[in-house]
């Protein structure tokens, strides 16, 4: 009876030291580190040149249009802007590259930058921001018929340009998509991707933009289309004198397509 009384209480002491000592435990860490870079990705199809040659009466007085001439495609992980300028060495005039025959007396080789027109398809949906006037804050407005052309219509898809082509434009200016601003979800398209980002049916994509190119010399040739600057019109005539018309000649012009992040 002893030795079962004995054996009973050894198992009992072994059964509380099983459960007295904690379990031992050895471990080691490692810091994950992730870093998100911000990532604007533009891609364009485009031909090199896009080449408008006035070559006929009729398209003095019609404009030449470039449909479809530049397609854009967006990826971005940041809140973004689209904007486009144009630019030349020549301030805000267009190169001359070439003059035809002698200058007359009226002949005036400072062309504006602004007789260039763009029309996009998918308009501006994040311009809220903007205090432009009412279809200038984009380039959606089509193109206005020549027959039609009132001097109110000056401008309305001029391009915008600039000496300064990576300032943003203010948000009085046309932007692509977005404007210039800090209002959230306002301001600026969300990050996304043209490859992700399936539009509702209907409807176009918020990173996928298609750009018509128009000039409308006029005749005589003073560019009525062209905008303004600092409230004056800069038709040839306006900017100079009644009688002032385009010089016959080759010109060219850079146009950028910027993209950036939102601010």
């Amino acid at each position: 009876m002893k030795k079962l009384l004995g054996l009973f209480i050894l198992v009992m002491f072994f059964s509380i030291s099983s459960t007295t000592y904690a379990q031992l435990i050895d471990e080691k860490n490692v810091t994950v580190t992730m870093d998100l870079q911000p990532i604007l990705q533009l891609n364009m199809t485009t031909p090199d040149q896009v080449e408008f040659v006035f070559d006929e009466i009729s398209k003095y007085y019609g404009g030449i249009i470039k449909y479809g001439a530049t397609v854009l495609k967006v990826s971005s992980s940041v809140t973004w802007d689209l904007y486009v300028v144009g630019t030349s060495t020549n301030g805000t005039f267009w190169d001359q590259q070439m003059a035809y025959g002698a200058a007359g007396a009226n002949a005036i080789n400072n062309l504006p930058l602004s007789a260039l027109e763009l029309h996009q398809y998918e308009p501006n949906q994040y311009d809220a921001n903007s205090a432009a006037p009412a279809g200038r804050t984009d380039y959606s407005t089509p193109f206005i018929p020549v027959a039609t052309f009132v001097a109110a219509n000056a401008g309305v898809n001029s391009i915008y340009h600039s000496n300064t082509p990576y300032t943003a434009p203010a948000n009085t200016e046309k932007y692509i998509q977005g404007t210039q601003g800090t209002v959230l979800g306002q301001d600026g398209a969300p990050g996304g991707s043209y490859l992700t980002a399936k539009p509702a049916a209907g409807t176009f994509s918020d990173y996928y933009f298609t750009i018509d190119y128009r000039i409308v010399p006029g005749l005589p040739a003073i560019f009525p289309f062209a905008g303004t600057n600092a409230g004056v019109q800069e038709d040839i005539e306006t900017a100079n004198a009644v009688g002032n018309y385009a010089r016959p000649g080759v010109y060219t012009m850079n146009v950028k397509y910027i993209l950036l992040e939102d601010q």
